[in-house]
């Protein structure tokens, strides 16, 4: 009876610690998230739909961050497949780590989406609105 009561307490320790350092984890995300909105209100929305900086989706898959909004895509899918591919939790890999690699992926991905989105609305702009005219025959 007394080494189920230990293990019970033993148990109840574990527990309590592990769930106070995912609360202090989360509380440190969301005060970086709001230091982020602060600075470039843009960079929250992005950071709390991926949950990564840009900088951090980089160095997770060790690429260049991208300039002016472009990126070596196939360098980004390459890495992005191999260290996927090492982190499969069927050979003895790692289901977190699996998923910080793809959340990268997606977050260079995204930022790359978004500059090509406004790089077309500016050209856009740039040309003035034509309009299609048909005419009957």
């Amino acid at each position: 009876m007394e080494h189920i009561v230990r293990a019970i307490v033993t148990g109840s320790k574990v527990f309590g610690r592990a769930a106070s350092a995912s609360l202090k984890q989360a509380q440190a995300a969301s005060k970086y998230a709001k230091a982020q909105a602060q600075n470039n209100p843009n960079a929250a929305h992005t950071f709390a739909s991926h949950g990564l900086t840009l900088e951090e989706a980089c160095k997770i898959l060790n690429v260049k961050p991208p300039q002016q909004g472009k990126a070596n895509m196939e360098e980004v899918a390459e890495r992005f497949k191999r260290l996927f591919d090492q982190n499969e939790p069927k050979n003895g890999g790692s289901f977190y780590l699996q998923s910080k690699i793809l959340r990268a992926r997606e977050r260079i991905e995204s930022e790359v989406r978004q500059a090509e989105e406004e790089a077309s609305r500016e050209a856009e702009l740039k040309e003035g609105w034509k309009p299609k005219v048909f005419k009957n025959r």
